[in-house]
């Protein structure tokens, strides 16, 4: 697999307010960065707000966006996991024109979802390539 991956990153704490919401989801982000494989990440700006999504300071609150590399998501995802500890964490992904979406509140939730992600990304790949 060599296709760059689009990753929305959606926290999600019904116990922070707004600006507390965007102050984590800006911790997040440089630690995000930092994961080894991430080619770009930033807050998702005002313009792209999707339906139902709060706004603050210009970015959405809470939603953050990377593009990795299809073989470094499972290392985006390790990261991940290792820090949702206690929150919800919605990650949509989208490879090959295609997308899927999963959730999870605990770590192995969010491990069993990223592996079915990976999966399907993997199923994506290899008709991509049959219908070469």
């Amino acid at each position: 697999m060599d296709a760059n991956i689009c990753v929305n990153l959606e926290l999600v704490d019904p116990s922070l307010d707004a600006e507390d919401l965007q102050a984590a989801a800006r911790n997040l982000l440089k630690q995000v960065r930092a994961v080894d494989g991430v080619e770009e990440a930033d807050l998702v700006a005002v313009t792209d707000v999707p339906d139902g999504a709060m706004a603050l300071g210009g970015f959405v609150v809470g939603l953050l966006t990377a593009e990795v590399s299809a073989d470094n998501l499972k290392k985006l995802g390790g990261f991940l996991k290792d820090r949702i500890v206690g929150k919800t964490l919605k990650m949509s992904v989208e490879a090959y024109g295609k997308k899927i979406a999963i959730e999870g509140s605990s770590q192995v939730e969010f491990e069993y979802a990223l592996q079915k992600a990976n999966e399907q990304i993997a199923q994506w790949a290899n008709q991509g390539q049959e219908g070469n």
